[in-house]
């Protein structure tokens, strides 16, 4: 694998953290039993898609030097 991208966008890493928390929610005695693993972790990743988006508009915003 040549190509490289950063963590949060890696589907295999949402879907494993994903999983854990469910895992962990269900032994605390939460019900998980209707939650879509692959329909969550694709709101997730579109939630983490939107967020860094707004992050790096309101980043170039607040910046005080110029881009060259």
């Amino acid at each position: 694998m040549d190509i490289e991208k950063p963590w949060y966008t890696s589907r295999t890493i949402w879907a494993s953290i994903i999983t854990v928390a469910s895992a962990g929610a269900a032994a605390l005695g939460v019900p998980v039993d209707a939650v879509d693993g692959a329909a969550l972790t694709d709101t997730v990743l579109q939630t983490v898609a939107a967020i860094s988006g707004l992050v790096a508009i309101f980043g170039r915003l607040a910046a005080t030097t110029r881009i060259k």
